[in-house]
């Protein structure tokens, strides 16, 4: 159900757990076409690097 209608969802930033996707990367519509998302995400030891720091935090 959805609470607030027209409202569309907000974005949260896979490489920032927790935040909202600001846009950071010049050309990125959201983390889905983002470089740096991309970047830490295809790369095993920065994945688990920000799954650990998320689950410090």
């Amino acid at each position: 159900m959805n609470d607030h209608p027209g409202r569309r969802p907000e974005p949260r930033c896979p490489v920032r757990p927790g935040e909202p996707c600001t846009l950071c990367h010049p050309g990125a519509s959201g983390p889905q076409d983002c470089g740096l998302v991309y970047l830490v995400m295809s790369d095993p030891q920065l994945r688990e690097a920000v799954r650990v720091g998320a689950r410090a935090s």
